[in-house]
């Protein structure tokens, strides 16, 4: 099979060919549909994430079939399609898996990061973290659901039920969680990069209320603010924008550092928190929201040779909606 490995932070992708061992143990062997692209895919490419293994296969954005079961899987049959997301495995056996909080594991392991991921034509996944698709649903639109979809969600949550709700960074989450939260009644106020107009009017087609550049403020004070954007000095802006007893949360797996900011900000009892990681449970409900919304990913697609090109694509914030890496040698629309 051919895959996309990084063999070295700051490196480019090389297009290799491998063979792909058989499932193990409670393992399926799957052909990747698609994957999707995700800013955690830079902060590895860019070693901002630690203890990276080299060679890795990124990707935790999967859809794809089921070819191969191994030893006492029997979760899926050989045709079930999956989605593989994030949390590609934990121990089962810590304070925070015991306690329904996995997403914390501190043994836990990655897809595109510890775990080879789907920047491939195949990859294999423990059965048990595997979440079912609809097996009619376009796999490229599927595929940001997986990540962008899944922890988005779990911010969404974190911030609590409030009316206004900003969304710093509007790409791959913020257009998904933009859907959700216009569907429930709330009002969105879009933040993108100051000059972005296509990108605010792209927030304004998906519902925002408000859309502008995170150097401005919103017109009305906000409930909550998501920051998908993993710059640290969003972080007094936020705090700035949000009402007394408003909430900010961190959704990225890594930020830059945050800047000292006058005690006045946070005070009148606002919060700033983060969000780590997903759990089954998170992707299970997710899955059904989106299901039941009938929520659609806007999406650019590009053949998996053309990962880097992606990568470029979202490096420069020119992508609006979500990069997909399909099979088949489709070209990049």
């Amino acid at each position: 099979m051919k895959a996309m490995r990084l063999w070295a932070p700051g490196a480019p992708l090389r297009l290799e060919t491998l063979v792909l061992p058989s499932p193990g143990p409670g393992q399926v062997r799957i052909a990747v549909e698609a994957c999707g692209v995700c800013r955690t895919d830079l902060h590895l490419l860019d070693g901002e994430l630690p203890d990276i293994r080299c060679p890795v296969t990124p990707g935790h954005e999967i859809v794809g079939t089921v070819l191969e079961c191994g030893p006492g899987a029997g979760r899926w049959r050989v045709g079930s399609r999956v989605g593989v997301p994030w949390l590609g495995r934990t121990c089962g056996a810590c304070r925070a898996c015991l306690e329904g909080r996995e997403n914390l594991c501190p043994n836990a392991q990655f897809t595109g990061y510890s775990l080879d991921g789907g920047y491939a034509e195949q990859v294999l996944a423990d059965e048990r973290y595997c979440l079912a698709l609809p097996a009619e649903a376009p796999a490229a639109e599927l595929a940001p659901l997986l990540c962008a979809g899944l922890i988005g969600y779990r911010a969404y949550r974190a911030a609590g039920p409030g009316t206004r709700l900003g969304l710093y960074g509007f790409g791959a989450a913020a257009h998904l969680l933009a859907q959700v939260a216009h569907a429930e009644g709330r009002e969105v106020y879009a933040f993108t990069r100051p000059a972005d107009e296509a990108g605010q009017d792209f927030a304004r087609r998906l519902g925002a209320v408000w859309a502008g550049g995170s150097d401005r403020r919103a017109p009305e004070p906000l409930d909550a603010a998501i920051l998908f954007a993993p710059a640290g000095e969003l972080v007094p802006a936020a705090l700035a924008a949000v009402r007394p007893g408003g909430r900010v949360v961190c959704a990225g797996i890594h930020m830059s550092d945050i800047p000292s900011f006058p005690y006045r900000l946070l005070w009148g009892e606002r919060q700033v928190r983060s969000v780590a990681n997903l759990t089954r449970a998170d992707g299970e409900a997710f899955m059904r929201l989106a299901g039941r919304l009938a929520l659609r990913a806007t999406v650019e697609c590009f053949a998996l040779e053309a990962a880097n090109e992606a990568l470029g694509r979202l490096r420069a914030g020119t992508l609006h909606g979500a990069a997909v890496l399909v099979a088949g040698g489709a070209p990049a629309s």
